[in-house]
């Protein structure tokens, strides 16, 4: 007869604490569960079988058992180790700061199967995609959307009129676009530009498929990831710890590009 404590479920690890002196506390995001905390036990030992399959940005298929304070990880088998990721110093950060972004976003044990899509997707997008940056704008989008916080862009937040194709206003606290005509009075708003409003159109109403082929020069890139991210600061009430992690890489990769004069011992602090 089956044990109604032991049950076999596919993960993303998206989190990991210590818990005494050999144990972790995993944060594992599930097709069919949602997020939730398991306890892998004896982990941190150097004898440990399971530490090479559970670590951060990994797919694994666990064996669990249900406990009273948290379920227990009995086994486990690597499904994807996403490895690229782990090489590339950039695509890394880009891969915590998905996890993280996730791990805030989703209440623990809510069934979300499109979010569990959306993060395995973007983790091996990151893998291979010339454009990482863009990988995360629509993840953003996407996951603002699935959790009911989407920005409202078909027409302004204020007086609800269709927006003209003409430069508007972005007012995170208000909750989306905002025209001219309602900007006063409003906090922190930022000038949308029109193309700016397309591309975050384009990410919250296309495929990954659309949004991977526009060309999307810098100066709008970094546009539409300021509206972004300031709007998740806004809806989360903090900022995602991996975004200055994100923000420092870029800029050392300018203060050593040619030209900038890289000054002695300016290279990345040990961690």
């Amino acid at each position: 007869m089956p044990n109604p404590r032991l049950y076999k479920t596919e993960a993303i690890i998206v989190r990991q604490r210590k818990l005494g002196e050999a144990d972790r506390i995993l944060t594992l995001y599930t097709p069919a569960l949602g997020k939730l905390d398991a306890k892998a036990k004896g982990v941190r030992k150097t004898t440990s079988r399971m530490s090479g399959h559970l670590q951060p940005l990994t797919r694994c298929l666990l064996q669990m058992a249900r406990g009273h304070a948290s379920d227990v990880i009995t086994g486990c088998e690597t499904l994807e180790s996403f490895q690229p990721l782990r090489e590339d110093l950039d695509r890394l950060s880009r891969a915590l700061y998905a996890a993280e972004l996730v791990d805030r976003m989703t209440a623990e044990r809510v069934h979300s199967f499109p979010t569990y899509r959306l993060l395995l997707d973007t983790l091996r997008r990151l893998q291979q995609s010339a454009n990482p940056d863009l990988v995360l704008r629509f993840l953003e989008m996407r996951l603002m959307d699935q959790a009911g916080f989407g920005p409202r862009l078909d027409a302004c937040v204020g007086c609800s009129r269709p927006l003209e194709p003409e430069q508007h206003f972005f007012a995170p606290q208000a909750g989306g676009a905002v025209c001219r005509a309602c900007v006063p009075g409003l906090a922190g708003p930022r000038v949308l530009t029109l193309n700016g409003l397309k591309v975050l159109r384009l990410l919250q109403r296309g495929s990954y498929n659309d949004v991977a082929r526009v060309n999307v020069p810098p100066d709008l890139a970094q546009e539409v990831e300021h509206h972004l991210r300031s709007y998740i600061v806004c809806v989360l009430e903090r900022d995602v710890n991996a975004a200055a992690f994100i923000e420092r890489l870029r800029r050392e990769e300018r203060n050593t590009e040619p030209g900038t004069g890289n000054k002695e011992g300016q290279g990345a602090p040990c961690s």
